[in-house]
């Protein structure tokens, strides 16, 4: 007898909450509605009563497909809470090892555990949580199936209280009522356990008595079908062997095996009973027939004694007496086709079963069938009399035999499964959460380095302004310099032609002022500019009146004669060409001075 593992727990750990709250915030999943811009706290939509309506009905669809078939602004952790619940109970709904049924019934607390994980973060999915502590729970339903059976009417029952307790935590927004939930059902597990160890002993016991029993009456069935054949024989001979030897040789295979000598004696006479009764095997031999029908009845009596402790009721061989008298007298017998024994040939000579295959398929589940019509039994025990499979529920309660031939045969050609190893909700959290820690870090660094290759783009861009605003303004600075010096270069050349004409009129100014004074002749007059600190005097005239040729000077003389002036020849020209003096015209200017002179006499007078 082998049991089912008892009650484990997954050895996953609970996952962090930072993870949690970095992928509700941070992970994001292509074609998933997430909101254009972020909604205000107060515009954030209540997903509660739409997911409320949705595990009152018991709707098989994905929490991310609710949403995405709701118009709304779902905002980024609503949307990815409802995601990380779909991945889970996706992966639990395929990988859990539980039975189709119960599992997609499971499955639907999709809705709860999305608003769980809105509200609380890792708390809804710890280890702490009712939810995730009566999923985990369900690893000791790995052989439940949809049989209608006693125990599939009783999971059924809790399932369908279960969605009550659903309701009434989403309409009241807590939990409690799942807990109290989950602590009736781990009460009941409990009490149940007690009850199933015994369940399994009293099973046991009970078939393998039976598989003795049954055992005994194939191979007895085999011995005389065998002997029997198709032969035609007295019909008392045939009714006694049913009636009387048949019971015989199975009472002696059950308690003491054929091999053993009642068991061999037992089948000898058997045989000795269809020879003698049977004019074709016996007619050859008269002298055989004589000694084995006279010592025949004492040895059937003789066996039966040994057996059952007992005589064999007189009446019971009164007919195998008669026939062997009409044998031994040579009186024909009436003689009858005899009835069709069913049995099978191998419980002639059974093969042996090899304990070591038996004990690699003992204590496993195995299946049969597909999805939701799946039948789930546990190999219990390997009943070695009969060589049959005993099938159970895993709790103690029989399901039915499979021979070992067609077990070995439905092994071989599929149509018996071993179930694969139970997977712990917890194990699940951990996987999807460590799988989708794995999304988030690629996509933060996916992120980071789209960052700084935006950065360095934007600094590209940056220095790429910067270098043509520095080459327009180099250019600018080029140009500029290349307008100032080409304006340098005609201010330059005006300059130089400005300078280089008065240069030139200077030249002239001094030449014609030199003529001028060379011409001076005596008596001839000059004015000279006022001095510069009396601007508002008049110009003074003056007449030469010596000129020394030697020292190259003028001696000028006033209207009167008087006031001596020198002046040098060379410091003349300059000052005529400066416009400081100039020589004044001989006549007109003689005419003029002599008008103004005549003029002041006469008013003097």
């Amino acid at each position: 007898m082998v049991q089912p593992p008892a009650r484990q727990t997954g050895n996953a750990q609970p996952p962090h909450p930072d993870l949690i709250q970095a992928i509700l915030k941070g992970i994001r999943v292509p074609e998933l509605p997430y909101p254009v811009t972020r909604p205000q706290d107060d515009a954030i939509p209540d997903w509660a009563p739409l997911l409320a309506d949705c595990w009152r009905e018991q709707q098989d669809k994905r929490v991310i497909d609710v949403l995405t078939a709701v118009s709304g602004n779902w905002p980024v952790r609503q949307v990815n809470a409802a995601y990380l619940a779909d991945r889970i109970m996706d992966v639990f709904l395929h990988t859990s090892g539980l039975h189709a049924t119960l599992v997609r019934r499971c499955a639907r607390l999709r809705f709860i555990l999305a608003w769980q994980i809105g509200e609380l973060g890792a708390a809804a999915i710890g280890p702490d949580s009712p939810v995730h502590a009566w999923l985990d729970s369900l690893h000791a339903l790995r052989g439940w199936s949809d049989s209608g059976g006693r125990a599939a009417r009783q999971v059924s029952g809790w399932l369908d209280n279960l969605v009550d307790v659903g309701n009434r935590c989403l309409a009241e927004r807590d939990l409690a009522p799942f807990s109290t939930f989950t602590r009736d059902w781990e009460k009941e597990q409990a009490q149940k356990a007690g009850r199933i160890d015994r369940l399994r002993q009293r099973l046991l016991e009970t078939e393998t008595g039976a598989a003795r029993q049954r055992a005994a009456e194939q191979i007895a069935r085999a011995v005389v079908g065998r002997a029997l054949g198709q032969r035609e024989l007295p019909p008392a001979i045939t009714s006694f062997i049913e009636r009387y030897w048949l019971p015989l040789l199975r009472q002696v295979i059950w308690s003491e095996g054929l091999a053993s000598d009642n068991g061999r004696h037992a089948s000898r006479l058997l045989e000795w009973m269809i020879w003698v009764s049977d004019p074709k095997l016996s007619d050859r031999e008269r002298d055989k027939l004589y000694h084995v029908g006279e010592q025949l009845s004492d040895k059937i009596n003789e066996v039966w004694s040994r057996v059952h402790r007992e005589k064999l009721p007189h009446e019971a061989l009164q007919g195998i007496e008669e026939v062997m008298v009409a044998r031994l007298r040579g009186t024909p017998v009436d003689l009858a086709p005899v009835g069709n024994v069913t049995f099978e040939p191998r419980w002639l000579n059974p093969a042996p079963v090899d304990p070591a295959e038996v004990r690699q398929y003992e204590g496993i589940w195995f299946v049969e069938g597909e999805d939701e019509v799946q039948q789930r039994q546990f190999f219990f025990a390997y009943l070695n009399d009969s060589q049959e499979v005993l099938w159970t529920n895993g709790e103690g309660v029989k399901l039915g035999l499979m021979s070992w031939h067609d077990f070995r045969d439905g092994i071989a050609r599929g149509r018996l499964r071993s179930l694969p190893p139970i997977n712990h909700f917890g194990n699940v959290v951990s996987d999807t959460v460590a799988k989708l820690e794995q999304v988030l870090r690629w996509q933060v660094e996916k992120r980071r380095e789209a960052r700084a290759k935006a950065e360095a783009q934007a600094a590209r861009v940056r220095e790429e302004r910067a270098m043509a605003e520095q080459k327009l303004q180099e250019e600018e600075a080029r140009r500029l310099a290349e307008a100032a010096e080409t304006s340098a270069r005609q201010e330059a050349a005006e300059r130089a032609r400005v300078e280089a004409e008065q240069a030139r009129l200077q030249s002239e100014r001094l030449e014609q002022a030199r003529r001028q004074v060379d011409g001076l002749k005596l008596g001839n007059w000059i004015a000279l500019a006022p001095e510069a600190d009396a601007p508002s005097q008049e110009a003074r005239k003056l007449k030469l009146a010596v000129r020394l040729n030697a020292t190259g000077k003028l001696i000028f003389v006033d209207r009167l004669g008087l006031n001596r002036t020198e002046i040098v020849a060379d410091a003349l020209v300059e000052a005529i060409a400066g416009g400081q003096a100039r020589v004044m015209s001989s006549e007109a200017e003689f005419e003029d001075t002599l008008s103004r002179v005549v003029g002041r006499i006469r008013v003097g007078r």
